[in-house]
């Protein structure tokens, strides 16, 4: 601010960049990541299993909406959280700002676009972040989804609810001198269970409950640790991300524990999810920094050019011209004075 005013800069194009482009774009992955999930669209890849397999016979959990993490919890928790610690963060650097000592890159300007909408840097601030944040947790159900239709790979119970006719197939049953499965089934129509369940039983890698919850814990976790100021202690930030991390970890653990999803599934899903969460935090909110005065971005590299550099003690450096002398301290040899000869 200049005299108690704030910046203005106008701007005509915000708007229809926000109407035409951005929202546009979202709408488009909302629609995706519906075809995925709930239509046929995209049909799941038929997998084979090998008869009387023990890593697919487990017992069958039930409904999704009987487990105890099901999926309405986990869809408002990643919703919520994240959206409420934003706000609140947001709101808390709006009503109390740091010294200007403390946020070197200040000066953004009030945007101002036609005669009646103007746009303050905490508002921008805030839908830019949930704005990207909302891209990105569907992103994440189209990146889980259409790993799980690309791969068809089977649930732990998947042959509970398949139901497969070992007779009809030609599976013999296990014995002493085969005790493990010795016949891959690749018929298509092998199941005879319901089909819903044993579709449903084809999706379960990467584990997309999993990769919820790894981009919603990381995102916010990194919201805290780059945006949030405490002082007088360093384990307030490290510990609200610790606590942040602990319900997701403990979803993974209940898919596993209720046969739902194999350790694998669900290690892919926490990969696919902070992987997302890390691209779209250093590359499109930039950490979530403000812009610089100049209106240009610092790229990371940039930024790592600021940090101070220390010599090593091994690289010899050149002595200035004019002071090159001898071991003993006898000046250079063209510089020697060549003594008067008496006549």
């Amino acid at each position: 601010m200049a005299g108690g005013r704030p910046h203005l800069k106008r701007s005509f194009s915000i708007i229809p960049c926000f109407v035409f482009v951005e929202s546009v774009l979202l709408g488009i992955v909302i629609l995706l990541a519906y075809r995925l999930e709930f239509t046929d669209t995209f049909p799941v890849h038929t997998q084979g299993f090998f008869c009387y397999d023990s890593a697919y016979a487990k017992p069958y959990p039930g409904p999704e909406a009987a487990s105890r993490a099901p999926p309405a919890l986990i869809y408002a928790l990643v919703t919520a959280g994240p959206t409420l610690t934003i706000l609140l963060g947001e709101l808390a650097r709006a009503f109390f700002p740091a010294p200007p000592s403390a946020s070197p890159v200040s000066g953004e300007s009030t945007i101002v676009s036609g005669a009646c909408c103007r746009f303050s840097p905490p508002l921008r601030r805030l839908v830019r972040f949930l704005g990207v944040y909302s891209f990105g947790l569907f992103t994440t159900t189209i990146f889980a989804n259409a790993g799980q239709v690309v791969t068809g790979n089977p649930t732990p119970h998947f042959l509970s609810v398949c139901r497969p006719n070992y007779t009809a197939l030609g599976c013999p049953p296990p014995s002493p001198d085969r005790p493990g499965p010795d016949r891959f089934v690749t018929d298509q129509s092998a199941c005879a269970g319901s089909p819903s369940l044993v579709a449903a039983a084809r999706r379960a890698f990467p584990c997309k409950d999993a990769a919820l919850c790894a981009y919603a814990v990381t995102y916010t976790a990194m919201y805290v640790t780059l945006v949030f100021r405490v002082k007088g202690s360093r384990l307030v930030k490290p510990s609200l991300c610790l606590a942040l991390l602990c319900p997701a970890f403990l979803v993974g653990v209940v898919r596993v524990a209720e046969y739902r999803n194999h350790w694998s599934d669900v290690l892919a899903g926490f990969l696919t999810g902070a992987a997302i969460a890390t691209f779209l935090v250093t590359c499109v909110v930039h950490n979530f920094q403000s812009r610089p005065p100049s209106g240009r971005r610092l790229s990371p590299w940039e930024d790592l050019s600021q940090a101070p550099t220390m010599d090593s003690p091994l690289e010899k450096k050149p002595r200035p011209a004019g002071r090159i002398r001898h071991r003993h301290g006898s000046p250079h040899p063209s510089r020697r004075t060549v003594p008067a000869v008496a006549t």
